[in-house]
């Protein structure tokens, strides 16, 4: 009888087996890793500066929802972009740059709950969609709208991997 894990990285979508893969062997490149859940090649700082600032192209939102398995009015919502500026977004095939930053910032929100779960995205989502003690009840993907409490939930990522339960 396989494992829990075991069945999980059979399901992963390739984004997410791809990025797994990396944390396993340690192999980095790059503090980056989590463009991987956007469906993007890793990349330095620089180069993924220059990308944000162009605006990253729609199907990287839609990778994203994938992997996070959201539907995309509750991605958008994460992203604070507002339905009718999505269908714009959409036809348009690209978003803004403070767009695609917003999108990065919950790709970086999964990837540390990814890596805090040892690479069970499964673990990781419901533990991103569930209210947390340590954040006053609030749920991870909700705080995460905004800088202050996406560093929130990183803190509390970090805490909670080296044992410091709040």
């Amino acid at each position: 009888m396989p494992s829990v894990q075991a069945e999980t990285i059979e399901r992963a979508s390739p984004d997410i087996a791809a990025f797994r893969e990396r944390l396993r062997t340690g192999e980095r490149g790059t503090d980056h890793l989590y463009v991987m859940l956007l469906g993007m090649r890793l990349l330095e700082t620089e180069e993924l500066l220059k990308q944000v600032a162009k605006g990253f192209p729609f199907r990287v939102m839609e990778r994203l929802g994938r992997n996070l398995e959201l539907p995309m009015k509750a991605l958008a919502e994460l992203a604070q972009i507002r339905n009718r500026t999505l269908h714009r977004r959409k036809e348009e095939g690209r978003l803004q740059p403070d767009e695609s930053d917003r999108l990065l910032r919950v790709s970086r929100i999964f990837a540390r709950a990814i890596e805090l779960f040892e690479g069970d995205d499964k673990a990781a989502r419901h533990w991103l969609s569930a209210p947390q003690r340590a954040l006053g009840g609030t749920v991870p993907l909700a705080l995460a709208k905004t800088e202050l409490g996406a560093l929130e939930v990183e803190r509390l990522i970090g805490r909670l991997e080296h044992g410091v339960f709040s």
